[in-house]
């Protein structure tokens, strides 16, 4: 039973880590339902389930994150930069798109976990949020590329991803908003939505290292932790590509019934 509860842990990770329904407000929630269940607030393996989605999306865009990196630094270093230009202005876009939740994610980190913990019913709110902002981008589907992403449309969806810092509120949604409503195509709004997943996601979990070495890894777990990545990663990896899929057909709007019905839920129930 103990290692079922692991795998559905890694399962719910897998599902709700591409998707645009917010994994950490759906693991906030978790959490706050059973206070007393040590699995459910496990820090050390969350930081473990994360690290495999992380693996799983980045098996994904493996080549399109090769080319950037080894054109970023060959525009810097090669005499035919026109060649690589491309390369080292997307990365440049990703960078100063991921600035804003860096900056917000350290001056509210704290603040921002103190009022979910004493009002949890705003989660619901953050989720119904998630489903309005969905719905606003129900026809949308720019004309623009990668190659058309300007500083302008960087900081916009930059600063729409800093909102996801609230539980409850998605980030992957957030971005595919702006990036949709930056009047870019659906497919390099997915891209770059997930683009700016590798950053943000590497520094939590640089983070997250620091608190596993000062909490240490019960060794007794050690099975039911790599079990569940396996399930976590696996999940997460068919579950982007069934994203994929939905948002090219212009299907977003529909993640908002869920998330209507679990935010009044939420809301209700916390209340």
């Amino acid at each position: 039973m103990m290692l079922l509860k692991y795998i559905l842990l890694g399962i719910i990770q897998g599902i709700t880590e591409p998707l645009p329904v917010s994994s950490s407000g759906h693991i906030y929630i978790f959490k706050n339902l059973f206070k007393t269940n040590t699995l459910f607030n496990d820090l050390n393996y969350e930081i473990f389930l994360n690290f495999a989605s992380f693996i799983a999306i980045f098996i994904i865009f493996r080549k399109d994150i090769y080319k950037l990196v080894v054109g970023f630094f060959k525009y810097i270093f090669s005499k035919d930069r026109d060649k690589y230009f491309y390369e080292f202005k997307y990365c440049l876009m990703i960078i100063i798109g991921t600035i804003p939740v860096g900056i917000l994610g350290l001056i509210l980190k704290d603040p921002l976990e103190d009022l979910l913990f004493k009002n949890t019913y705003l989660v619901g709110l953050a989720f119904i949020f998630t489903g309005i902002i969905l719905m606003l981008v129900k026809n949308k589907n720019g004309k623009k590329t990668d190659k058309n992403i300007v500083l302008k449309d960087a900081v916009i969806i930059g600063l729409l991803e800093a909102v996801a810092l609230v539980p409850g509120i998605s980030r992957s949604g957030t971005v595919l908003v702006g990036c949709l409503l930056c009047n870019l195509n659906r497919e390099s709004s997915l891209k770059y939505t997930f683009m700016l997943y590798f950053p943000v996601s590497i520094a939590t979990m640089l983070l997250g290292v620091k608190d596993v070495i000062e909490t240490g890894i019960n060794t007794s777990l050690i099975l039911y932790y790599l079990v569940g990545m396996i399930f976590a990663l696996i999940v997460t990896y068919y579950t982007y590509k069934i994203l994929s899929d939905i948002v090219k057909k212009g299907n977003l709007w529909k993640f908002s019934i869920y998330l209507f019905i679990i935010g009044i839920i939420v809301f209700i129930y916390f209340l």
